[in-house]
């Protein structure tokens, strides 16, 4: 269904067709038809005063010729990416993220993060069945659900003691063939259905399993924020 290419700055999700995704990346957002989705490797060094995510991502992707792509950054080692699957009920999903949880918050207590914090949680969700626009938006607070749950899960808290629940700049794909209810698409993506079912397992596990990494990488104490105890 996809297919992983790692060459550095660039992490590019390959499709086997073009398909529509749903996100709020910084390029191309919205609803779109694409075969590719890259994430972009930066460092402090990328980020001058005045820096224009936007229009620099867009330029580093004219460069590598992937205008149409959907694209993401990351300050995240994108090496330290995490990939999970299923199946259920002949529903098929993949789930690719890179997880940094630098700059991470607590849904609705907002604080102003240490000056120095970067990092952010950027998953692509793919999906075997085509949907309906509604249902792909659905799929999109499924995703997103599943991220807060696994960072709720990895036992993250801020320096207020706070349990994270993600990051200030955390960014979601979902792509899967578009479709119409009247030609059999899935009209809905909720909790209590295959493709609910499908796309929190594999966003889930891979969150979690990157966030874990990254509590274990940064040794308990990262840009004034503590993974809490165990």
């Amino acid at each position: 269904m996809i297919g992983l290419r790692l060459i550095r700055p660039w992490l590019e999700l390959a499709l086997d067709r073009p398909l529509r995704a749903l996100s709020f990346a910084p390029h191309r957002s919205g609803f779109v038809m694409t075969d590719r989705i890259l994430w972009r490797e930066v460092r402090n060094a990328d980020l001058h005063p005045g820096f224009d995510a936007e229009a620099w991502l867009a330029d580093e992707l004219a460069a590598r010729g992937r205008q149409g792509a959907v694209g993401m950054m990351t300050s995240r080692d994108i090496g330290r990416h995490f990939r999970h699957d299923a199946n259920i009920e002949g529903i098929a999903a993949a789930c690719v993220a890179t997880v940094g949880l630098g700059n991470a918050e607590t849904v609705g207590r907002r604080l102003a993060p240490p000056a120095s914090a970067i990092g952010t949680i950027n998953i692509a969700v793919v999906l075997s069945s085509a949907m309906t626009e509604t249902a792909q938006i659905e799929a999109l607070t499924i995703a997103a659900e599943a991220r807060t749950a696994a960072v709720m899960e990895s036992g993250l808290r801020l320096r207020n003691g706070a349990p994270a629940t993600g990051t200030g700049t955390d960014c979601i794909v979902i792509v899967a063939p578009p479709g119409t209810a009247a030609a059999g698409a899935l009209r809905f993506a909720g909790l209590h259905t295959a493709a609910g079912e499908a796309i929190g397992r594999v966003v889930r596990g891979a969150v979690l399993e990157g966030a874990k990494d990254w509590i274990r990488e940064n040794g308990g104490v990262a840009n004034g924020y503590l993974p809490a105890a165990g």
